[in-house]
This record gives C-alpha cells, sequence and structure tokens, in this order.
C-alpha cells in the first residue's frame, strides 16, 4: 500500500530504534541574491529549496546528483561557510543559527571535510608537517609534542607510512592519491565527530577511487563517524553509504537505504542516474537511450510542480507541472517525491 508520510516523522521513528541523531536538516532553503549591474534586485538563485533528512550516529550517507542540483551549497552550508535563508541546521541539539563565533569555532571543530581537488586543497608553500599541524594551533591545541603525536597518528591512520618519509615534503612531491590521504588526515586530525566529503574521488585515477573509499570507511568505523558523502556517481555509494538522498534542482526526490534504492528506483530521475551509470555491462548500450533529453532546470526560475517533470517521460499534465509533490512511502523506509506513487 502506497502512502504519504512526512519525512521528518519517519526519520525520528528510525531513531527511537537506538540511533541519536548527529545532524538534523530542517526544511533548509539556501537561496542567493541576484543584483542587476549591482544594485537593484533581480531574483534568487534557489540552490537549495526545502531539504529535510537526519544523519544518525555512526552513519554514512550519500547525496547523489548531477552538478548544479545544489549538493555543493547543502554540504557548504552544513559546514557553515553559507547561512539559510530559512530553516535551520541543528548539531547534537543546538541549532546552528544561535552560535556565535566562539561556538561556530568549537563546531567546525567537530567537522571535518574532505575537498574534491586535493592538490588545489593543500597550500604549496606548507610542507606536510606544517599542513597537519596548523588545525591543531588554529584549535588551541599549544603543546608543540602533543601537536606532533597527533599528527603522525593521523598520518599513520591514512597510511602515509613510514610517516618520516612524508612530513617533510611539499604536495606537489606527492601523487594524487598521497595528496588525497593529506586531505582526509587533516580532515580527522582534531578528532571530529563527523565528516563532509565532497566528492572526494573524483580526480583520481580509477585504480585509487575503491582504496580511499575503503579508507574512508574504515576511518568511519574505527572513529564511530557520522559522513555525508556527496557525489554525481551512484557507483560508487555501495562501497561507502548506508542510505542515498538523490537531489534534483534543489530538492531530494528520493531517499533509501543503497540496496533498496539501487535495487529498486523509483523516481524516474534515479532511474536515468543508474542507467548513466559507468557499470562494465554491455546491456548498457541500451538503457542509455533511457535517460530524458534536456538540461536541469533553472534554480532562478525553476518550474511549477515537479521540478524533473520538463525532461519526464511519465509527466501527467495537470497533475506534474502543477502541484509540487510530496513525499511517498510505497515501501518501509523508501520515500519518493512523485506524483506516480500517490
Amino acid at each position: 500500500m502506497v502512502s504519504e508520510t512526512n519525512p521528518t516523522v519517519l526519520e525520528k521513528s528510525e531513531n527511537k530504534q537506538g540511533r541519536k541523531v548527529v545532524l538534523s536538516i530542517d526544511d533548509l532553503h539556501v537561496w542567493f541574491e541576484l543584483r542587476r549591474f549591482g544594485f537593484g534586485h533581480a531574483g534568487y538563485v534557489k540552490a537549495v529549496d526545502g531539504v529535510t533528512f537526519d544523519v544518525h550516529s555512526a552513519e554514512t550517507i550519500a547525496v547523489v546528483g548531477e552538478s548544479g542540483c545544489g549538493k555543493s551549497s547543502l554540504m557548504k552550508t552544513i559546514l557553515g561557510l553559507y547561512k539559510p535563508t530559512r530553516g535551520k541546521i541543528t548539531f547534537e541539539g543546538k541549532d546552528l543559527s544561535g552560535f556565535g563565533t566562539e561556538e561556530m569555532h568549537r563546531y567546525h571543530s567537530h567537522v571535518g571535510y574532505v575537498q574534491q581537488d586535493p592538490y588545489g586543497a593543500l597550500p604549496p608553500f606548507m610542507n606536510i608537517h606544517r599542513i597537519l599541524e596548523e588545525p591543531l594551533i588554529v584549535g588551541g591545541v599549544k603543546d608543540k609534542d602533543e601537536r606532533t603525536r597527533r599528527v603522525r597518528t593521523a598520518m599513520e591512520e591514512v597510511k602515509l607510512t613510514p610517516v618520516d618519509d612524508f612530513l617533510n615534503k611539499y604536495p606537489h612531491m606527492l601523487s594524487g592519491g598521497q595528496q588525497q590521504r593529506v586531505v582526509i588526515a587533516r580532515a580527522m586530525v582534531m578528532g571530529p565527530r563527523f565528516l563532509v566529503a565532497d566528492e572526494p574521488v573524483s580526480m583520481l585515477d580509477a585504480s585509487v577511487r575503491v582504496e580511499i573509499l575503503k579508507l574512508l570507511r574504515g576511518l568511519q568505523e574505527s572513529h564511530n563517524l557520522s559522513v555525508i558523502y556527496i557525489t554525481h556517481d551512484l557507483s560508487t555509494v555501495s562501497y561507502f553509504s548506508e542510505r542515498i538522498f538523490v537531489m534534483y534542482a534543489g530538492n531530494l526526490v528520493e531517499k533509501g537505504k543503497v540496496r533498496q534504492l539501487i535495487d529498486n528506483p523509483l523516481h524516474p530521475y534515479t532511474k536515468a542516474l543508474l542507467t548513466g551509470t559507468s557499470e562494465p555491462d554491455a546491456k548498457n548500450a541500451e538503457s542509455f537511450k533511457e535517460i530524458p533529453p534536456g538540461e536541469p532546470p533553472s534554480l532562478v526560475n525553476p518550474p511549477t510542480g515537479c521540478r524533473f517533470h520538463p525532461r519526464c517521460p511519465f509527466m501527467m499534465p495537470g497533475i506534474c507541472d502543477v502541484d509540487f509533490p510530496p513525499d511517498f512511502e510505497p515501501e518501509p523506509g523508501h520515500l519518493v517525491s512523485c506524483w506516480l506513487y500517490k
């Protein structure tokens, strides 16, 4: 039986089963104002437009979608780099909007960030020891021996060993995979409770990607980290995630457990993403033809109703192009924002 449900209620019911909510996103909107010639108001870019989900302790979720869907804006808002236009982000029961400078500084020490481009993320004028020591200095760790101990421990955890061979090297002296290990070590050096990984393997050779994802998964398990994995590639999420949230034009259109969503995708957009997944299967030659043509909609003037309806092969006139679909629950724990499941 198909039922309409509230995602916040569903996830709170999951939490009653024993998993603590670490991060809660409630009706989050992130809009950027456009100005004509720098003065007159010309509208808003609605990068994130009503996103709700919870992340539980020691859980890894993946937020997937094509470029321009709002993943990066969502990630930067979670990191505290952007302020929500509406809605709220709660970390361990505390609303980030009420944080002062000191509280936000403390929040940043609990949240690690793994960037997409390791070479661009590492300052070229610092050696590896200094790069990894910098967050500890900023974080107020005054004892030099303690800072060195933490640096060495972080390097050992990401398998940059022997440690002494890497401490005095500079980023340009390392391979892409080694650079990304430094980025991960920097994210871990403060002992975070939560990790945001922004497409951490998209800039790496295929032979290194699974290795880095397994490293991240090992760190997540050994430190009981909660992780948000931002990606456009559904082929990697099964290595690393427990739940998948599919994002399109600023909205989450489908949520579910990894196998649940990959084995039984419900939203037409999720099906399109899966047919474009780079799996070495000859059957894909036929499935590629099913990908809907067109481009993602403008986030300045998004279409009425379902934002995917201009590209959807199952669009129902008078419904999909008029009313925005709520979340429906065709199977337990599997939410989809699509009128096909009313």
